[in-house]
C-alpha cells in the first residue's frame, strides 16, 4: 500500500507494533548524518556532558582531554548541526543540549550500551 505522500506503509508486525510510515529519503540523509556527527568518540563525550550540564569550552577540553582548538571544532559542528546551544556570558560561551529529542538520543545510547562496552542487558527482561 503506498500513501499519497509517496510512501510505503509498514503493516503491523506480529509483536502488536502499530503500523507506521516509513522514513523519507530526506529524514534516512538527516538521521545518517546525525549518527555520523556522532560517531567520533570525543564528540560523543562532548554530547554526554553536555546533556547532562551547561559548560565552557575550557571545561569541555579539560573533561575529553582535548585541545581548546579541537574542542572548538567540534563544538562548532555540532552548532552548526543543531545539536547544541550556546549562551554568552562576559567573555564566556556555555555550551548545552536543549533539544528533548537529541537528550533522548543521548540517554537512550549509553542506557543501551554497559559502562564495560558491551550491551546492556534489556531492563525488561
Amino acid at each position: 500500500m503506498t500513501h499519497a505522500s509517496g510512501s510505503a506503509a509498514v503493516p503491523g508486525d506480529c509483536a502488536g507494533r502499530p503500523s507506521v510510515e516509513e522514513p523519507t529519503q530526506p529524514q534516512l540523509r538527516s538521521a545518517a548524518a546525525t549518527f555520523a556527527l556522532l560517531s567520533s568518540p570525543p564528540r560523543l563525550h562532548l554530547a554526554w556532558l553536555m546533556a547532562h550540564e551547561t559548560f565552557d569550552v575550557g571545561t569541555l577540553a579539560h573533561r575529553v582531554g582535548l585541545s581548546l582548538a579541537t574542542t572548538s571544532q567540534h563544538l562548532g559542528k555540532l552548532r552548526l548541526a543543531g545539536m547544541i546551544s550556546a549562551r554568552r556570558e562576559g567573555r564566556y560561551t556555555f555550551y548545552a543540549i536543549e533539544d528533548p529529542h537529541v537528550l533522548t538520543l543521548i540517554d537512550q545510547i549509553f542506557n543501551h550500551i554497559a559502562p564495560d562496552g558491551t550491551l546492556a542487558p534489556d531492563p525488561q527482561t
